[in-house]
């Protein structure tokens, strides 16, 4: 077993959940400390409440733990941060310097940082869009996130930090609600469908967008964590991909094991957001430097969360 002490901030969001569990099996259950803003209730592990805005806050758990790395998640998503883009650009920068000074100041092993298609925008290629494309974003989440990539180089290459970093497509889960993103959609539409539900999609659809498997997003991240420092070429944030699919596409793989499942669509602000992400990623960087590759498609994940969904609800 391993024996590196890790901080997981923002414990409690969909990632970060079900990410902490996976680094307790990998490292032992007392080596990850997972955190939030709010109390996360009883765990197999330990806990804090920790605000990552506050430096001396997270210093004093950093050592009270002696962590060694940390996984910081803590952010505000897409759509949300667009009712208060100064409240989220202030969150979400201001908890990432705050995580990588602690990581300088103590020498810290590794940081993990994550990133988004989000940092992509209109002017990016629509399709297979590259690594090293234009970032020109159209939301303050995506421009939190360009601005981190790059003091995450920074911080790279002026003090040796390790920092690590994926650019999250949209993720899909059973284990937790969504947290405000604009690829939401494809995490309700299966808790409506189990309880035989119509769902109103917030987006057309036609719209394609670029999505991952929760179970694959988790293992990218081990994966990339565990690579070796020398095998990465990228220190801002590499291109991830699983699939793309549109909401019709979706609700067609439903169908498959659901013929009564309907769905209509209703078109919000989330629609302007999407039309400018990108439709597919290029991730060929990732597959090359430390071997990613996706283990699902479409209807793999369908029967996955379809069945994962049907016994929580049964046991509600």
């Amino acid at each position: 077993m391993k024996q590196d002490r890790i901080l997981v901030i923002g414990a409690g969001g969909q990632i970060g959940a079900v990410l902490t569990d996976a680094l307790r099996e990998v490292y032992q259950p007392d080596n990850v400390i997972a955190s939030d803003l709010r109390d996360l209730g009883p765990q197999n592990g330990p806990v804090e409440t920790l605000n990552a805005l506050d430096p001396f806050a997270l210093e004093e758990v950093v050592k009270k733990w002696k962590v060694n790395q940390i996984y910081h998640l803590a952010a505000i998503l897409s759509a949300t941060g667009e009712k208060d883009p100064m409240k989220a650009w202030d969150i979400n920068m201001r908890s990432l310097f705050n995580v990588l000074e602690i990581s300088r100041q103590r020498n810290l092993a590794k940081v993990y940082f994550p990133s988004s298609i989000a940092v992509f925008g209109r002017e990016a290629a629509h399709l297979n869009t590259p690594q090293y494309e234009v970032l020109i974003p159209e939301t303050v989440y995506g421009i939190s996130k360009v601005a981190g990539e790059n003091w995450a180089n920074y911080y790279y290459r002026r003090y040796g930090v390790d920092v690590r970093s994926l650019r999250y497509p949209g993720i899909i889960g059973y284990q937790s609600m969504p947290g405000g993103g604009t690829t939401d959609y494809a995490v309700d539409i299966y808790h409506y469908a189990v309880q035989s539900k119509p769902y109103e999609c917030f987006l057309s659809q036609d719209t394609s967008l670029p999505m991952l498997y929760m179970p694959d997003a988790i293992r990218a991240t081990l994966e990339l964590m565990e690579a070796p420092a020398s095998r990465l070429s990228v220190r801002t944030s590499y291109n991830l991909a699983g699939m793309s699919f549109t909401p019709a596409e979706v609700a067609a793989s439903i169908k498959k094991r659901m013929p009564n499942f309907k769905i209509t669509y209703k078109p919000d602000f989330r629609q302007a957001i999407a039309d400018s992400w990108p439709a597919s990623i290029d991730d060929s960087a990732a597959r090359h430097d430390w071997g990613w590759k996706p283990e699902f498609d479409l209807d793999a994940m369908t029967k996955d969360m379809l069945h994962h969904l049907e016994l929580q609800y049964q046991a509600a």
